[in-house]
């Protein structure tokens, strides 16, 4: 397979090379793309050095493959350039996620639903995906009424600006900001911009892209999502109600038995996932798993996942694996 990387010097394009590693993917040559300022500079894959090229560099090289990591405005402009060129294209923003023409894909959920002719593939937001990990096999035996989701998410979700802004904030420095307000020792409610119906960008991810990927039109979710002064790791206070009844042991069974989750709960003994617990890893935590008895057939839990990881970079890398199937 050869392989493009575009925005290969971002967080998230990091990332992508680690699990690219991690997980052997069959690479024969990687072309890196970044900005215009880091062409002809090197990056190391495998104890190998490699070139970061122009976009024009990638289009013309005799690629399988290309995962974007630059940004929906750049994704916008290139995706379908690569696409006709025979290349497979899977998009890390949120550009493509819902046109109705590109699959939202998150492997362990819905990835039979991709087929040879799929060319564009959109990654899910960071927050959906591992909401939709938990909600998947509780949807196929119970059936889903409602949803309620309260995220506390890290803020390597905005960027590495970010991370200038809370470093620079807690030694005392002035810094550009990623944020309208301090985020050391704070918690912002508000990611991404406001809609006209007040919701902010990120929140109305988290229910449209949820209905899709799980091919729930009507779903109700709603969501409030708070940005929290964490390096990694996105984490989910969630409610939901089932249509059926379910039994706690056997509820818990089936967590147990999806693949890509791990069920960590056992409050007696202090344990529960939190965002240090899952740093690195590439599996969806779930705990404080418990009935909530003010409504019926009610279900509170908490879901913890590294957002750089199955969040964006390992997500994108399974999405490969299929296709190189």
């Amino acid at each position: 397979m050869n392989v493009v990387l575009c925005g290969a010097t971002g967080l998230v394009g990091q990332e992508i090379l680690s699990v690219l590693e991690k997980r052997n993917f069959p690479i024969d040559t990687l072309i890196p793309v970044a900005s215009e300022k880091s062409i002809g500079k090197k990056i190391t894959f495998k104890d190998k050095q490699y070139v970061i090229c122009s976009v024009e560099d990638a289009l013309n090289s005799s690629a399988d493959i290309a995962l974007f990591s630059a940004g929906g405005d750049f994704s916008k402009k290139y995706a379908q350039d690569f696409a006709k060129k025979g290349i497979r294209v899977i998009d890390n923003s949120s550009a493509w996620r819902m046109d109705e023409q590109v699959k939202l894909i998150v492997p362990e959920v819905n990835g039979h639903d991709l087929v040879d002719s799929d060319m564009i593939i959109s990654n899910p937001n960071c927050s959906t995906i591992q909401l939709v990990m938990i909600l998947k096999p509780l949807h196929e035996k119970y059936g889903i009424e409602r949803v309620i989701v309260s995220t506390y998410q890290s803020i390597t979700g905005t960027g590495k600006a970010a991370v200038d802004q809370m470093e620079s904030e807690r030694a005392g420095k002035d810094s550009l900001k990623a944020y309208p307000h301090q985020i050391d020792q704070n918690c912002l409610p508000h990611c991404d911009v406001f809609l006209d119906n007040d919701y902010t960008k990120e929140e109305m991810k988290l229910v449209n892209e949820s209905r899709k990927i799980l091919g729930i039109n009507n779903l109700k979710l709603t969501a409030t999502a708070v940005r929290v002064p964490v390096i990694r790791g996105h984490s989910e206070s969630v409610n939901i109600q089932l249509k059926n009844s379910f039994d706690l042991t056997d509820l818990k069974s089936i967590l147990e038995g999806a693949d890509g989750v791990v069920v960590y709960d056992d409050p007696a003994k202090n344990k529960y996932p939190m965002p240090i617990h899952a740093q690195g890893k590439d599996e969806v935590f779930v705990g404080r798993i418990r009935k909530d008895n003010s409504i019926e057939n009610g279900l509170n839990l908490w879901i913890v996942a590294d957002n750089l990881r199955k969040g964006a970079a390992t997500n994108a890398v399974q999405i490969a694996e299929l296709l190189n199937k």
